[in-house]
């Protein structure tokens, strides 16, 4: 019986799941590099937004059921939730899989469960099994036996942000062992704090079926990007023109927006390409449509700036999450697209992010201010569509809308 989880990485997946977890009265240690992180943990909050989790660290930790550390330690079953990023050459980069991995592997006793949740290319949960038997040999794995001593699976997460706890209790799991009893050892785990389904399948198929997902996801946002350029061009209304189209009952177009972004829609269908780059022609084709979205943003913002009746008219940009109403800004399209105008434009750029009080990600030339502020510019650029700007009054105002109306 699984009675202690060490969850690695205590991000936006790793603190939540730990947090869900211990609040299922599970003995909880979640290690992460982050002093920061692990302080704030500790004392029983939260270093990330993310509704609702905050009271459910705070019960966790004052219950005395969940724990942060910065060093690996014994338990019962491990799960590994940190970043895959690519490289520039858009190869997976899984040295933060194989860091973590390496960081438990001292630690690992028989009998123990590892699962993977990092977002990875296909094979990679057969590669830790690699990793680890490079440093302990003298435990055996799934992949050199019937009966290993330690259990492998792999299970991705599917959450969104935001609604992150719901959705780890109430969204169906794909459980991935490498073996039948893997599957199985994963499958006792999450039933712990997973009302939705736990479907049962090879550790290959479930990491496929996570770079699916989002690679669906990319597809559809990107024709919708691509029809807000086609309608640029012809002086169509984008937003009209999807209402319109959207009411045959089998069309479902999504809403065009400054590119696509986070961790997991931005990165993970270059894992497809990379691993079947011949094949992988739709995918390839919606990643180059979304990329280049905050592209033509900027140069529609600087287009309008060059046309303006003021001489260097102040430009603000409204929003720097990759989405709505969180604080994440990673492989955010607003960020980038403020980064870029702020380095090639000499005017004043200011940037609006009512979830972030500071940031050290912004350009030197671009200045974090509040909404009121960000009313007073000349040129207001809207790059998402958070609830904190549904009260804000543009009227009178240059704007550039991406996020719809």
């Amino acid at each position: 019986m699984l009675k202690t989880v060490s969850v690695i990485g205590l991000g936006y997946i790793g603190l939540p799941t730990a947090a869900m977890l211990a609040s299922r009265k599970l003995r909880v240690i979640g290690v992460d590099v982050n002093q920061h992180a692990v302080d704030t943990i500790n004392q029983g909050k939260i270093h990330i937004v993310e509704p609702e989790l905050d009271l459910l660290v705070h019960a966790a930790v004052t219950g005395g059921y969940l724990s942060a550390q910065t060093k690996a330690a014994p338990a019962d079953a491990f799960m590994i939730a940190v970043p895959t990023p690519f490289f520039d050459d858009l190869s997976p980069d899984l040295s933060y899989v194989e860091a973590a991995v390496k960081s438990i592997a001292p630690v690992l006793t028989k009998g123990n469960l590892i699962v993977l949740e990092s977002t990875s290319p296909v094979g990679t949960t057969e590669l830790m099994c690699k990793w680890i038997k490079e440093i302990r040999p003298d435990l055996t794995l799934p992949t050199d036996s019937n009966t290993p001593d330690l259990h492998v699976a792999y299970c991705p997460e599917r959450v969104l942000p935001g609604k992150v706890v719901h959705e780890l209790i109430s969204n169906d799991r794909i459980i991935g062992g490498l073996t039948a009893a893997c599957s199985e050892m994963a499958k006792a785990l999450y039933s712990t704090f997973v009302a939705g389904e736990l479907l049962v399948t090879d550790a290959r198929t479930a990491e496929m079926s996570k770079l699916t997902e989002n690679a669906f996801r990319d597809v559809n946002i990107a024709f919708a990007n691509e029809l807000s350029l086609i309608c640029d061009k012809l002086n169509i209304n984008v937003w009209e023109l999807i209402r319109m189209a959207n009411r045959h009952p089998r069309v479902n177009i999504l809403t065009p927006g400054a590119g696509v972004g986070g961790h997991c829609i931005a990165v993970d269908p270059w894992f497809i390409v990379h691993s079947a780059p011949e094949q992988a022609k739709l995918i390839r084709t919606s990643r180059e449509v979304n990329d280049f979205k905050p592209e033509w943003v900027l140069q529609k913002i600087l287009s309008t700036v060059a046309n303006h009746s003021l001489n260097k008219p102040s430009v603000a940009c409204f929003g720097l999450a990759f989405k709505p109403d969180i604080d994440d800004l990673r492989e955010s399209p607003a960020l980038h697209i403020v980064n870029k105008l702020a380095a090639e434009y000499n005017g004043k750029v200011l940037a609006v992010e009512p979830n972030i009080h500071s940031t050290n990600k912004l350009h030197a030339n671009a200045e974090l201010v509040s909404i009121e502020q960000g009313l007073a510019a000349d040129i207001i650029v809207i790059l998402v569509k958070h609830k904190a700007f549904n009260a804000c009054d543009f009227k009178g105002k240059t704007v550039i809308n991406v996020v719809g109306e």
